[in-house]
C-alpha cells in the first residue's frame, strides 16, 4: 500500500522549524529532542541565546508536545482554537501572548482568505503555531537564515509586527491605485459601472483594519507596564512597530473616506444623469401631446369634423400643430434653463 505523509512539512511532533538564536551569532538549528535541555540548561556564557519553535496545527502531534513539553500559559492554547479577531498582544502569566493575521488581499477579500498564528514569548522561548502559512512568518525565517541576529524574543516580535505593517501597506498602496483609477474617470465625467468594487473595497478596508491592527488598548498598557524581563531597547522596539502600524492605520482610514466621497460624488453624478434622462423623456411627452391630441380628434368617425370640406384643411392642421409644438420646447426649455 502506498504511505500517506500526514506531517504536513513538519517532524512527529509537528515541528516546522526551530532554531536557536544569540545575539553575536547566526541562528543555529535545534530540534525538539534538544529543546528539553536547551530550557534546564543554566549555561552562563550562553544566557542570552533563546530559541524559537515553529509548529503545524495540521499535526495532530503539535498540540500534545506544546501542552506535555512547553510549560505554556493557557491563554496561548485557548487562541490556538480561536476565532479571527483582532491582532492582539498581551501579556499572560509573565508571558507575552499573540496572536497575529495575513491576507490574501483582493476586492473580494473575505475571513476564510486569513491566516493566523499564534505565538508565546518568554524569556528564553518564542513558539509560534499556524494552520496555514503566513508570508510575514516566512519573511521573518528568511530574515533568521540569511544570518540576522536578534538579541531577545521581544525583538523578533518587533520585526513581525513590523511585517504585518508592511502588508497592511502594500494593501493600501495597491488599494490606491484602484482608487485613483475610478476617480479619474469619475473627473472625467464616466459614470463607471464598478460601484459594487469601491463598496467591497471600502468594506475590506475597514476588515482589514480590524484584522491587522494590535489592539491598541492592550499594547498601550504592555508598553507602559512591560514585565521584568523585557529591556529598554524591546520596549523601543514594540512602540517603533506600533508607531507603524498607527501610521499605516492613518492612511487606511484617510483612504476609506476618500472611497467614502467618492461613492457620494458617483451616487450624485448618476442622479444627475437619471434626472437629465427623465427630463428628455418628459420633454418629448409634451411634444407628441398636440399631435396625439389631434389625431385623436381628427380620427373620430362622427359628423361636424371641421374643415373636412376646405381645401387647405391639412395645411391649417399641420401649422397648427408645429406652432403648439414649437411653443411647448420653448417653454419647457425655458424652464429647465431657469
Amino acid at each position: 500500500m502506498q504511505h500517506v505523509d500526514t506531517s504536513y512539512g513538519s517532524n512527529e511532533d509537528g515541528l516546522i522549524w526551530g532554531y536557536r538564536l544569540s545575539p553575536d551569532a547566526p541562528a543555529e538549528p535545534i530540534t525538539t529532542e534538544a529543546v528539553r535541555d536547551f530550557l534546564a540548561s543554566g549555561d552562563a556564557s550562553r544566557r542570552q541565546d533563546f530559541i524559537w519553535l515553529h509548529f503545524s496545527l495540521a499535526n495532530q502531534g503539535s498540540k500534545r508536545y506544546l501542552r506535555e513539553v512547553l510549560d505554556l500559559p493557557d491563554a496561548f492554547h485557548d487562541s490556538l482554537a480561536s476565532a479571527v479577531g483582532s491582532t492582539r498582544v498581551e501579556l499572560d502569566d509573565g508571558a507575552l501572548v499573540a496572536v497575529i493575521h495575513d491576507v490574501l488581499f483582493d476586492s473580494t477579500f473575505d475571513a476564510s482568505e486569513v491566516g493566523t498564528t499564534s505565538l508565546c514569548i518568554a524569556p528564553r522561548l518564542v513558539v509560534s503555531a499556524r494552520l496555514r502559512p503566513l508570508r510575514s512568518v516566512d519573511r521573518l525565517r528568511a530574515a533568521v537564515r540569511s544570518g540576522q541576529t536578534f538579541r531577545s524574543p521581544v525583538e523578533l516580535l518587533a520585526h513581525l509586527l513590523r511585517d504585518q505593517a508592511n502588508v497592511l501597506g502594500d494593501i493600501l498602496r495597491k488599494s490606491t491605485v484602484r482608487v485613483d483609477q475610478i476617480e479619474d474617470r469619475l473627473l472625467a465625467n464616466q459614470v463607471p459601472t464598478d460601484r459594487k468594487e469601491l463598496g467591497a473595497l471600502r468594506r475590506s478596508l475597514v476588515r482589514l483594519q480590524r484584522l491587522l491592527a494590535p489592539e491598541p488598548t492592550a499594547l498601550f498598557r504592555l508598553l507602559n507596564r512591560p514585565p521584568a524581563w523585557i529591556s529598554r531597547d524591546d520596549v523601543l522596539d514594540l512602540q517603533q512597530a506600533a508607531e507603524e502600524f498607527s501610521a499605516a492605520i492613518g492612511d487606511s482610514s484617510a483612504l476609506v473616506e476618500r472611497v467614502k466621497l467618492i461613492q457620494e460624488e458617483l451616487a450624485a453624478l448618476i442622479n444627475e444623469n437619471t434626472s437629465r434622462t427623465l427630463f428628455v423623456l418628459t420633454v418629448v411627452t409634451v411634444l407628441a401631446l398636440p399631435v396625439n391630441l389631434i389625431a385623436g380628434l381628427f380620427g373620430m368617425n362622427v359628423g361636424g369634423v371641421p374643415l373636412t370640406q376646405s381645401a387647405h384643411g391639412f395645411a391649417i392642421v399641420v401649422t397648427a400643430l408645429v406652432i403648439l409644438t414649437a411653443l411647448l420646447a420653448y417653454v419647457s426649455f425655458r424652464r429647465r434653463g431657469d
